[in-house]
């Protein structure tokens, strides 16, 4: 089998994870070859198909027309600049990152540990993601989602409103057009790369369509609502059922945390070949 790693529509901070990739590959007996097209398996960063990486969408629908697998390279949310996604043919839970019902020994690894369900909470958190993002696909303008998610909720809670942008999908002042609804403005964390603080101190519930806002607001006890494409799907509440939004859906998270878990890896992983051993199955 061989990987065609696309580096040069990569993000500036992909190269040590292609890099590794390239190095786990290789200690498998797989071969490697760069921006290639003669390949059995693509390794593209992300599926935000802009800018830098805008050449990855041709490489995306390519393979989806020849039924030929994309391996998505991304950053990840465990621990953001230190573990990385790696999965088939996406970067959510529209992504295959191996077999399920996994004990919990790799969320010991990472720290990962369960906050209970939250009981108080004033606001209502609805998070932006980048709307350039294939994970925005079929969905309408950000702006349009956000304001017709803020006149859902507030048919059905009287709680005020917080809304986070996504650090680059700002739409300013939005909040404004609107009573009772206010600004998270994302902070960015001094040292890293592209790392932004999360607030969930106050929060009741979280919306957020299919970005780690989800996720993290499952893993602090924060009930969310999210869509189909959603990591947090399985553990959250349907972002098409918000008329539950005083009621939320508070399940066990035990095993969806450990399967969380084998959804990112770090750098040394990587170089080993391990993602790849867990995804050899679908690559065949």
């Amino acid at each position: 089998m061989k990987f065609s790693l696309w580096t040069q529509y990569g993000a500036l901070n992909s190269k040590p994870v292609f890099d590794a990739f390239a190095n786990g590959a290789k200690s498998l007996g797989y071969d490697v070859s760069w921006n290639d097209p003669v390949s059995d398996v693509d390794v593209i960063w992300s599926v935000l198909f802009s800018g830098r990486m805008a050449q990855n969408k041709d490489i995306w629908e390519r393979n989806l027309a020849q039924s030929k697998p994309t391996i998505v390279l991304e950053v990840g949310g465990i621990q953001r600049g230190t573990t990385w996604k790696v999965g088939i043919n996406g970067i959510n839970r529209d992504a295959y990152f191996g077999d399920l019902g996994n004990d919990n020994s790799r969320a010991t690894l990472f720290g990962l540990e369960l906050k209970p369900w939250r009981t108080q909470g004033e606001f209502i958190l609805i998070a932006g993601q980048h709307d350039k993002s294939l994970q925005w696909k079929n969905m309408p303008a950000m702006s349009t989602w956000v304001m017709n998610t803020i006149e859902t909720i507030q048919k059905y809670t009287k709680r005020p409103i917080a809304f986070r942008p996504h650090p680059r999908c700002r739409l300013p002042y939005i909040e404004k057009e609107f009573n009772n609804v206010y600004r998270q403005e994302p902070q960015h964390i001094r040292g890293t790369y592209d790392d932004y603080d999360m607030k969930f101190s106050n929060i009741w519930a979280t919306i957020s369509y299919s970005s780690n806002p989800g996720i993290h607001s499952i893993l602090n006890g924060v009930p969310a609502f999210v869509g189909p494409s959603s990591l947090a799907y399985n553990v959250a509440n349907d972002i098409d059922f918000l008329e539950k939004i005083e009621n939320p859906h508070t399940p066990d998270r035990t095993q969806w945390l450990n399967d969380y878990a084998w959804t990112e890896f770090t750098v040394e992983e990587i170089s080993t070949g391990m993602p790849i051993k867990r995804l050899t199955s679908k690559l065949f």
